[in-house]
Order: structure tokens, then sequence, then C-alpha cells
């Protein structure tokens, strides 16, 4: 039985939910509006502000979208109404990031600086060039621009220099001398 599949899912005042034909569902919030196509296994219900799934079916398959389907619907509902935020942070010396248009310049120790576009739909904000703030109303995209600038210089364990997310503790390791 799917206790994340059976939530019932509340709709916050100025948000509004279409469910077409085929389980597209979209969502127009304050901060904008997001589509996405669910499987048709799964019954999407818009009732009274709320929001519920059903599935049609018990093999497991349709059990495991059960849940996936509720938990994007959440994601989505919460994105268009507060919006998602990633906080990266750089360590090292010399390492830095800095915003020109549409890409970011990044500094990470290499013998060239790295150029990362962004994609539409994020909002990336550099108060100081060691801290990026990454925000947007998709959860995944979001996500995935964070990860793939992370990907560029991951912290190591012996210093901690590198890109890491600003709650992310790195395990650090001892040095050769610490043998001795």
């Amino acid at each position: 039985m799917s206790r994340i599949g059976n939530r019932v899912l509340s709709i916050p005042a100025g948000v509004e939910i279409k469910v077409e034909a085929g389980n597209n569902v979209t969502v127009k919030g304050p901060k904008g509006e997001l589509k996405a196509n669910f499987a048709p296994v799964i019954e999407i219900k818009v009732e009274n502000n709320t929001i519920s799934t059903i599935r049609a079916n018990e093999i497991k398959h349709t059990k495991q979208l059960h849940g996936t389907t509720n938990s994007l619907l959440q994601g989505m509902i919460e994105g268009v109404s507060n919006g998602f935020v990633k906080e990266l942070q750089i360590v090292g010396v010399g390492y830095r990031a800095a915003l020109a248009g549409n890409k970011i310049n990044l500094s990470l120790g290499y013998s060239h600086p790295i150029e990362y576009e962004i994609p539409k739909g994020i909002l990336v904000e550099i108060a100081k060039p060691t801290e990026i703030k990454i925000s947007g109303i998709d959860k995944q995209l979001v996500g995935e621009v964070a990860a793939n600038i992370r990907a560029y210089r991951r912290p190591e364990p012996y210093k901690g220099k590198g890109v890491k997310y600003k709650d992310e503790y790195i395990i650090r390791k001892e040095g050769k001398a610490a043998g001795k």
C-alpha cells in the first residue's frame, strides 16, 4: 500500500490546476506555470481545493507510479507557489564565480575559465564571488543546474576545496603527515 500515493494534497490559494485528457496536468500559480504528462493508469482527481491520485490496479509498476505521480504533483504545486532554491559555496584560493549575462564564469583552478550557460526558467544570483544561489519553479531543473555546476569541481576530502552545497558536510581525511 502506497502511503505517499494515497496522500491528499491541498491546493493553496492562488494556484489553479487543470487536468486534461490523457493526464496532461497544468499547474498555474503566482510564480509561473508548469505542465506535465502522467501515466494513464493513475487517475488524478481535483475536488474542493484538494488533489488526489488513484491507481487503476495492483500491479507493481502501477504502485510505483502512484507514489511518484503524487510526489511530482506536490513538487509542481510547491514550485508555482513558493519556488525552489539551491545554494552553492565555492571553497578554495582563487576559486570564484561571476555572472556575465546568461552565463556563469567559473574559475576553479583549471588552466581555463569555465562558462556555464543558464537554462531558461532558472534565476542565478551571485552575491559574493564564492556563493551561488540558484532558484526556479521546476524542482528537477534547479537540482540539475546545481549538480552540473558542482560537477565541475567536486569538493575534495583533504582540504575541502571545490564547489559544494551550502548545507553539505565534507568528511575530511588525514594527510600523509598524520600517519607518522
